[in-house]
């Protein structure tokens, strides 16, 4: 999933100004004259008069939006047609400040578009609008017609039909079919005034002033308040967007198992960041659901423990460390080996070819001695510059921290950016050639992306080997509302062939000590049912601890409405035999409005 610190559009745009690049051109007759809402909307995704100027269509302003690059109004006819899939609304773009006030009954006349947020390469579903309009008067003060309710029993059950293979999967041109398809149902309200009510915060209020919540308050229910993304099948249809068109200083800052109270109203939208969105002119009132940050049980004596923490291209110049070194002293308990991903070098996004990142790492273990934890020590390789993706300049890579009171590490030389690490059969036991080392860098599977690191600890007498990893993100992929059913996840191509290097690495630990203790973690980037985790897993040489959680508890992070697994702690069947472990998913930011990573960080325990 990109990163909520991405570069986005401004606040609150949730579309931009209509172009060649991001209309749908269709070739159509010159003009069309007597038309209503509905006949502009159609049965389908897109007009049956794209790119045709149409003429007084009538209908009453719901809602105008004033900010932004995306400036219109909501257009709806208050004498609705009898065709549940033909929406009664449409946006009328104006490009500058409309002219018009809410209850407005006016007449538009204009040029029908198709606009893609984001751009057709996005893959997205395209916006029905009105552009280049001429608009009417012809009374004001009305009543604005009354808003659809989405409920529990108005969204059905199954998300989308299957896109048309004629057309590479797009569902566009098929009809659609509001009482049987989640998506249909949404697309059909699509520039209607609707209304949600009594609706519980399943994702948290991001710097965007956006939060998601869902009508369907039992599905797929978390244990803490949230809705989890269980399989490619199960997308939980009754997430629903919600955005302000009021001013952004009183959106609620919400968290998940919040609750927006009464009534929520307005206009419903499509954007490139999240797909149907309930633009609100009326918000709820915020209810707390006390929602309060996890933490994690104390290793004992004889346990190791050890953890995953994406800290967010963390770099010297940020404000994060303290909350960084307490989450970890206090919330993860102060773990023995901690694999850090996102780590920036020492002057962060600034493109100067420095690698080094000694100052980052140190800061962070200072404010963990600071916060009472114990004095890490620390190991890593420096990556070539600008090899690694991330942030322009950023070099981010994965760093071990380790309790040199409880935990020792194996130094041997050879390890840098360029070489990969062997294994060796000595007396019998598995060894590494070099610690740290890198998993094959030169492969084409990283190329722009974080190679392994790879370790070797001693805990108590017992080697333990840590293989630390951050696989390409979920970046390119199309969203779950896209135009294309099922939706391509290209970044899968990748992700699958470093999952079978990191797999074919564990395996030659393996194959040359069975009962090796090794342990695969980090920034996996894809889901515990993914085949990414099917290839890291291999043939048993791998196991995902975290499906020994009960269901409603294995989710890392919070995207869009859906809390799902993207960080992992994969062990080998010497730590999974007997059960004898325990693995903790420690909810301390993707659930929150004011997360320090939109990672929640992993521990495991267990005796080697």
């Amino acid at each position: 999933m990109p990163s909520r610190s991405s570069a986005r559009l401004a606040a609150l745009t949730v579309a931009a100004v209509c172009s060649a690049a991001s209309t749908v051109a269709l070739t159509s007759p010159a003009q069309a004259d007597g038309l209503r809402i509905h006949d502009v909307q159609g049965t389908t995704r897109t007009s049956p008069y794209a790119g045709q100027k149409v003429t007084d269509v009538p209908g009453i302003v719901t809602a105008t939006r004033t900010y932004g690059s995306s400036r219109g109004f909501w257009l709806q006819d208050p004498t609705p047609d009898d065709n549940p899939a033909t929406s009664e609304g449409v946006f009328v773009f104006t490009s500058s400040t409309p002219k018009v006030a809410v209850g407005d009954s006016v007449t538009v006349t204009g040029t029908v578009s198709e606009y893609v947020p984001g751009g057709a390469s996005t893959g997205n579903q395209s916006l029905t609008e009105i552009t280049k309009p001429t608009v009417t008067t012809v009374s004001t003060g009305n009543a604005v017609p009354a808003p659809v309710v989405i409920d529990a029993k108005s969204v059905p059950a199954a998300y989308t039909p299957a896109g048309d293979t004629a057309a590479s999967g797009s569902v566009n041109a098929l009809a659609l079919e509001p009482k049987k398809y989640a998506l249909d149902y949404y697309e059909s309200l699509e520039g209607m005034n609707v209304q949600v009510a009594d609706t519980r915060v399943v994702t948290a209020t991001d710097p965007y002033s956006e939060l998601w919540v869902t009508v369907k308050p039992h599905e797929n229910r978390t244990r803490r308040g949230g809705s989890l993304y269980a399989s490619y099948d199960d997308q939980n249809t009754g997430r629903l967007q919600i955005q302000s068109l009021g001013a952004t200083a009183d959106f609620p800052v919400a968290n998940v198992g919040d609750t927006l109270t009464g009534t929520t109203t307005g206009p419903m939208d499509y954007n490139q960041y999240g797909g149907y969105t309930l633009v609100a002119s009326s918000l709820g009132t915020l209810k707390s659901g006390g929602l309060q940050r996890e933490t994690t049980q104390k290793q004992s004596r004889g346990e190791l423990a050890v953890a995953t923490y994406n800290v967010e291209n963390l770099d010297p110049s940020d404000a994060t460390f303290d909350a960084h070194a307490a989450a970890i002293v206090n919330n993860l308990q102060s773990p023995d080996i901690v694999s850090l991903e996102e780590i920036q070098d020492n002057n962060g996004a600034t493109d100067d070819g420095t690698v080094a990142a000694d100052v980052t790492v140190n800061k962070l273990i200072d404010a963990i001695v600071a916060a009472g934890g114990p004095k890490y020590d620390w190991r890593s390789i420096d990556p070539v510059n600008d090899q690694d993706g991330g942030e322009p300049g950023g070099n981010i890579r994965q760093v071990f921290l380790f309790n040199p009171e409880r935990v020792s590490f194996v130094d041997r030389a050879g390890g840098d950016s360029t070489t990969a690490v062997g294994v060796t059969k000595v007396h019998g036991k598995a060894q590494l050639t070099a610690s740290p080392g890198r998993v094959d860098p030169s492969n084409s599977a990283w190329t722009s992306s974080r190679k392994p690191l790879a370790g070797e600890f001693v805990f108590r007498g017992r080697t333990v080997f840590v293989i630390a990893n951050h696989l390409n993100s979920k970046g390119g992929d199309q969203g779950l509302t896209a135009q294309y059913q099922p939706p391509t996840r290209s970044s899968e191509v990748q992700r699958h062939a470093q999952a079978a290097l990191v797999n074919a690495f564990a395996k030659s630990i393996l194959d040359v000590q069975k009962n090796a203790n090794v342990i695969a973690l980090g920034d996996m980037n894809d889901f515990d049912f993914s085949d990414t985790t099917k290839i890291l897993q291999g043939d048993g040489e791998l196991w995902s601890a975290i499906q020994s959680l009960p269901r409603s508890e294995r989710y890392t992070y919070d995207y869009q409405g859906n809390q799902q697994v993207l960080d992992q702690i994969l062990i080998s069947p010497a730590i999974r035999r007997g059960c004898d472990f325990e693995y903790d998913s420690v909810h301390i930011n993707s659930e929150f409005h004011d997360q320090i990573s939109d990672h929640d960080p992993q521990v495991l325990r267990f005796r080697p």
